[in-house]
């Protein structure tokens, strides 16, 4: 299997593609940003994974894109003056791939950059990046509730494969998780 990094010149190339003319810009993420994901993740998610957990995220079988404000990004725009920003980390993905299957294990953005196109981003170089490594499918679970983002997978082709009844905690009991899935195709 001929895995790019996320580091590759085809996924800086298409970082760059995504994000002309934003503030931010996509980079691979290493271990040493651990704890500022961890600290995205307890603004971004009722049941936030741990520093623990995070950590486990990188090696062999993961990929983590960082979403972060461009160094050299206009302070007027949303994104750059945002000051909920963890040191310039507004967002990230964690995908994990075995042979030609990739899971998105998280997508996390900061709560006041959501909405404005940027989770869209980060999803579309997730879909780029495994089809760059020749995957047949990306698979993900997302929460019943969380209409907004289940309508960000729909609307980029995932369709609902199934159901894990009870699966996440909510208060005062549980919630299932829609498994949704996407084919890729090569070109």
């Amino acid at each position: 299997m001929n895995t790019p990094s996320v580091d590759s010149p085809f996924v800086a190339l298409l970082a760059t593609q995504l994000t002309l003319g934003l503030p931010v810009e996509l980079v691979a993420l290493t271990p040493t940003y651990v704890p500022q994901m961890a600290q995205l993740e307890s603004m971004a998610h009722s049941h936030p994974m741990s520093e623990g957990n995070l950590a486990d995220c990188f090696g062999r079988l993961y990929r983590v894109l960082g979403l972060k404000l461009s160094a050299g990004s206009d302070a007027n725009t949303n994104a750059a003056s945002d000051p909920d920003s963890v040191d310039g980390l507004l967002g990230f993905a964690i995908v994990q791939q075995i042979v030609d299957e990739v899971t998105l294990l998280d997508i996390c953005l900061l709560p006041s950059q959501q909405g404005k196109g940027y989770g869209k981003l980060l999803l579309n170089a997730v879909v780029a990046s495994a089809k760059a490594s020749a995957a047949v499918v990306l698979m993900l679970e997302v929460r019943e509730s969380n209409l907004a983002a289940r309508a960000l997978y729909q609307k980029a082709g995932f369709i609902e494969s199934g159901r894990r009844k009870g699966y996440y905690p909510i208060a005062g009991g549980k919630e299932d998780a829609i498994l949704m899935d996407l084919a890729i195709t090569q070109e």
